[in-house]
């Protein structure tokens, strides 16, 4: 499935680091920040991006966490709702925790084991991203994890098959795989429990 207008906004990482949440010190690397020029991609994710919590992040099939760039305005509105805009109302890309900003893909347009084939590298659609606590911190409102799981608006999680490089601006194709299992409906089985 070709589709010319499929890019690479930008490309995040971050370090794992230790911040507030709920009056408690807690290991997160969800606030990732734009990286410039080639970035190596690994079989275990991008080189300089960590995770802090293994058992909900990261590993061979976790090892890319994509969402696109057409949320954003979404969550900006959410955000000016719940009356934490302000200063950080712009909201930059990489807030949602992601490493790829792309555009041009929604979550509705992905199935489990479709193929990304980027010029320098491939990746692999692997399962919708599930939002905790620590999304509600990013985002500044006790109810964003709700959102998310009410609007869909998840992102998904890459496995990498062939390791290389990746640059922001990099065209990419959709390559279907057996479309046995869509992102949305993965992310709805997963997202009951926070939906009541």
């Amino acid at each position: 499935m070709r589709n010319a207008a499929y890019t690479v906004t930008s490309i995040q990482v971050a370090q794992a680091r230790k911040v507030m949440i709920e009056g408690r010190s807690i290991l997160t690397a969800i606030h990732k920040t734009a990286v410039q020029g080639l970035v190596d991609v690994q079989p275990l994710g991008l080189l300089g991006d960590e995770q802090a919590d293994l058992s909900v992040h990261g590993g061979l099939e976790k090892a890319v966490y994509a969402y696109p760039t057409e949320h954003y305005a979404f969550w900006r509105e959410a955000r000016h709702d719940a009356g934490v805009a302000g200063i950080d109302s712009d909201l930059p890309h990489g807030s949602m925790g992601e490493n790829l900003t792309l555009s041009g893909l929604l979550e509705t347009d992905v199935w489990v084991g479709d193929v990304l084939r980027f010029p320098h590298c491939v990746l692999r659609v692997e399962q919708p991203r599930e939002p905790c606590y620590k999304f509600n911190a990013a985002m500044g409102f006790n109810t964003a994890v709700k959102t998310m799981a009410q609007s869909g608006f998840c992102g998904f999680y890459l496995s990498v098959d062939e390791p290389g490089t990746m640059l922001a601006g990099d065209g990419f194709e959709l390559l279907p795989g057996p479309r046995h299992v869509s992102i949305p409906q993965r992310f709805q089985a997963r997202m009951f429990k926070h939906m009541r």
